[in-house]
């Protein structure tokens, strides 16, 4: 029986992290290409490619939309710009078009979620949709992101349903992960679900259920707490 554990190479998490996401996507390439969705774009350019003089940036506004084409569109974009590394700054759908985009261009991704509605930033998985919004396919990926950095301070701009939803798929990954582990299933890694992923999730649960609710009340006032 072989045990499968899968995680992001990196995660960064903390007030202020975006001003140090150059220093730690230099070690993956020199040359971003960064895939904003719109209601962070500015922020992108005023504090992430303006905030670091050891790289190069290109910066792409997201279509609004993960489908074949609109990650066709940045590929070749990419390409044109010469870019050894894919940076998406967003929520879901624009996090899961920046990896996909980088699997295409077999090059390495940072992922920086603007908000925390679900675990899309960690997953090995981009889901596509048709260019008018309707599920097309899973895009399963070989490797989970190369670095997942959260700015809390980002992230509490967000409304609070945002947070609320993350909340509740986070706390469903207990029993997701007991039942699996329960039956043995093959996971998405290609393994047996592992002790390690199990104590993660439990830790989980009960992080949330101590420091869920404060969470909530803290980002309904727009305020950064050790809850958060």
């Amino acid at each position: 029986m072989v045990q499968v554990l899968s995680a992001p190479g990196k995660y960064i998490q903390g007030a202020g992290a975006l001003k140090d996401a150059g220093k730690f996507i230099s070690n993956l390439g020199s040359h971003v290409m960064v895939i904003a969705d719109a209601a962070v774009y500015d922020i992108a350019e005023q504090h992430l490619v303006s905030g670091s003089n050891e790289l190069r940036y290109t910066v792409e506004k997201f279509g609004g939309e993960c489908s074949k084409a609109e990650i066709n569109r940045l590929k070749d974009i990419t390409q044109q710009s010469g870019a050894n590394v894919i940076a998406g700054f967003g929520g879901g759908k624009t996090l899961d078009t920046a990896k996909a985009v980088a699997y295409y261009s077999h090059l390495p991704v940072a992922v920086i979620p603007s908000i925390a509605s679900t675990d899309a930033p960690c997953s090995a998985l981009s889901v596509i949709y048709t260019e008018s919004g309707e599920f097309e396919e899973y895009l399963l990926l070989p490797k989970n992101p190369d670095i997942v950095l959260l700015d809390t301070s980002v992230v509490v701009q967000a409304p609070a349903r945002f947070l609320v939803a993350g909340i509740g798929d986070a706390l469903a990954t207990k029993f997701e992960a007991e039942a699996s582990s329960k039956r043995q299933v093959t996971t998405m890694a290609g393994g047996k679900p592992s002790a390690s992923a199990l104590a993660l999730a439990d830790l989980c649960f009960n992080i949330l259920l101590e420091y869920g609710e404060p969470a909530r009340l803290a980002v309904e006032r727009k305020v950064i707490t050790p809850a958060v």
